[in-house]
C-alpha cells in the first residue's frame, strides 16, 4: 500500500507524539495519537488500481458514492449540452484523484470559497474548488475537486498543458470532499445515484460510437 507524500508529516507527527506520550507519560496516553497515526496512514493511502483498457471508457476520478447524475444545458469548456456526475467522498474513502480519460489539460481554475459539508447540493458553487479541463482532440471534459467541511486544502500535481493518461493520478483533497465530472452529451452515463464507485476502475460513462 503506497502512501502519498502529503501524508508523511501527519503520520510522522502523530507517531512522534504517540512515542513521546508512551515514554514520558504512560502507555494509555499514547492511545489517541497512535490511533491518529493509524487513521492518517489509512486516509493518505494510494492503492494500486487496474485501469480499463478501453478508449470509449470514462472512469471515475474518485472513490465514493454517486450523489447525483444530471443534465447541464451548457458548459463554457465542454460546450453544448452536457451531463454531470457528482461523487461524494467520506473520510473513509481513498482521496487521491485520477483522470477520467486520456488528454491534455487545457484549462485549470482555482476558486476560493466556503467550507460547507461536501454532500450539500450547492457546494459546487460555494465551496473552495479546483477545476481542470481535459481535451483529447475529439472531446472535452471537466473534473472539479471540491473542498468539504473538513477539507482545507486541495492539492494538484499537474498544470496547464500536462498530458494525462486514463486513470493517472493528478491530485488530492485532504479529508471529506466531493468531485464533479462534466462530460458531453455523446457520453452514455453508466452509473446512477447511490452507486459506489472506485477511482480509476469504475466506468462511469462510455463514449457513443
Amino acid at each position: 500500500m503506497n502512501i502519498v507524500k502529503e501524508g508523511y508529516k501527519f503520520i510522522g507527527a502523530a507517531t512522534v507524539l504517540a512515542a513521546a506520550a508512551y515514554v514520558f507519560v504512560s502507555p494509555y496516553a499514547a492511545i489517541v495519537p497512535g490511533v491518529l497515526a493509524a487513521f492518517f496512514t489509512f486516509f493518505f493511502r494510494n492503492p494500486k488500481r487496474i485501469i480499463p483498457d478501453d478508449d470509449t471508457a470514462i472512469v471515475s476520478p474518485a472513490d465514493g458514492k454517486v450523489m447525483s447524475v444530471s443534465d447541464v444545458e451548457d458548459d463554457d469548456f465542454v460546450k453544448g449540452r452536457c451531463k454531470k456526475v457528482v461523487i461524494f467522498l467520506s473520510v473513509f474513502n481513498v482521496h487521491v484523484n485520477r483522470s477520467p480519460m486520456r488528454g491534455e489539460i487545457k484549462l485549470q481554475q482555482y476558486t476560493c470559497g466556503r467550507f460547507r459539508p461536501a454532500y450539500k447540493n450547492s457546494v459546487g458553487f460555494e465551496n473552495e474548488r479546483h477545476m481542470i479541463g481535459i481535451d483529447n482532440g475529439k472531446m472535452r471534459i471537466t473534473v472539479t475537486q471540491i473542498a468539504g467541511i473538513l477539507a482545507r486544502r486541495i492539492v494538484s500535481w499537474v498544470t496547464l498543458n500536462d498530458t494525462l493518461t486514463r486513470g493517472e493520478l493528478y491530485g488530492l483533497i485532504k479529508f471529506g470532499s466531493c468531485t464533479e465530472v462534466v462530460v458531453p452529451d455523446n457520453v452514455d452515463i453508466t452509473v446512477k445515484k447511490g452507486d459506489k464507485v472506485v477511482g480509476g476502475e469504475t466506468i462511469i460513462g462510455r463514449i457513443k460510437k
